[in-house]
């Protein structure tokens, strides 16, 4: 597969084919006990969730967040987010879609926020690495945009980004396609509410199977 391929969809991860909601409430509320702060609930999240993350932190504190206390939040994060995910699967039908888009012809890759090294081995562990061309983590710091790795990890594909489309759950996944020249499509499973997803101005859909469908209408008319 490469630049014959009719399509080609760039997949995130947490919230989008990782359904992990509930590990990143809690690690987001143990992160906010350490400072005294109220928990927050999913809907609070998803309302107010944004990047780069220490403006997210922003909105809840009414103020951004020292060196030393991102850098303590997100310790905790991570190190309470990677005690949680075990209890996380696939989003309902996944690995179905993922099946499916490739026995189509079509080829598939993954970029996510998420570290590379914590990544991998998680995408491994639920079977479903062979389906996509490449596997891309995070290199570097934390809470920061997609925008450029994204560039990065379009350029190590032979596909072209016009006919190329993200699938993910955040604004910042339209963001970065838009960057690389790709279209988008957002989810509404994940960390963004639907009404704050709209604002991007891309198809937003609530099923996964939605996604797939709507992104192949984009690539292929492209």
């Amino acid at each position: 597969m490469g630049k014959h391929a009719r399509a080609h969809i760039v997949w995130d991860w947490n919230g989008t084919l990782f359904h992990d909601n509930e590990a990143i409430i809690g690690a987001t509320n143990a992160a906010f006990a350490e400072l005294g702060l109220a928990p927050i609930t999913l809907e609070q999240y998803r309302a107010l969730y944004c990047v780069p993350v220490p403006k997210f932190y922003e909105r809840l504190m009414g103020r951004l967040p020292s060196e030393a206390e991102w850098e303590l939040m997100d310790g905790i994060f991570h190190r309470r987010y990677a005690e949680q995910r075990a209890r996380c699967a696939l989003t309902a039908g996944a690995a179905e879609l993922l099946r499916g888009w490739r026995t189509a012809g079509h080829s598939q890759s993954l970029l996510s926020m998420y570290g590379h090294e914590e990544l991998v081995p998680l995408v491994r562990g639920f079977g479903i690495e062979e389906q996509f061309l490449r596997v891309d983590g995070r290199t570097g710091p934390s809470g920061g945009s997609k925008a450029e790795h994204m560039v990065r990890h379009l350029s190590r594909l032979t596909v072209e980004p016009g006919r190329t489309v993200v699938i993910g759950d955040a604004a910042d996944d339209a963001v970065a396609a838009r960057y690389a020249g790709a279209g988008a499509v957002l989810y509404t499973g994940g960390s963004h509410s639907r009404a704050s997803l709209e604002e991007v101005g891309v198809p937003v859909v609530d099923t996964l199977a939605e996604a797939v469908e709507v992104a192949q209408r984009i690539a292929v008319a492209a």
